[in-house]
C-alpha cells in the first residue's frame, strides 16, 4: 500500500467519529436502556474506545 492511499484511509478512520458525534439526533433517544443508563449516554461511552481505536489505527498507519 502506498503513502498516499495509508493517508486516504487514515483520513477516513479519523472522519468516522465526528460524523457519527455530529449527527446527534440518532442517538438522541432514551431507549434502548442498558443498566438504567438511556441510549444517549451508554453510546457515547461505547463510542469513546471505539474513537480511540479509530485514532490508533490512523496514527499507525501515518506513521509507517
Amino acid at each position: 500500500m502506498d503513502k498516499r492511499s495509508r493517508q486516504v484511509i487514515a483520513a477516513i478512520l479519523l472522519l468516522i467519529p465526528f460524523v457519527v458525534y455530529f449527527d446527534v439526533p440518532f442517538y438522541n433517544v432514551a431507549d434502548p436502556t442498558l443498566g438504567g443508563l438511556p441510549f444517549y449516554y451508554w453510546f457515547q461511552l461505547i463510542m469513546l474506545p471505539v474513537s480511540a481505536v479509530l485514532f490508533l489505527i490512523a496514527a499507525m498507519l501515518i506513521d509507517r
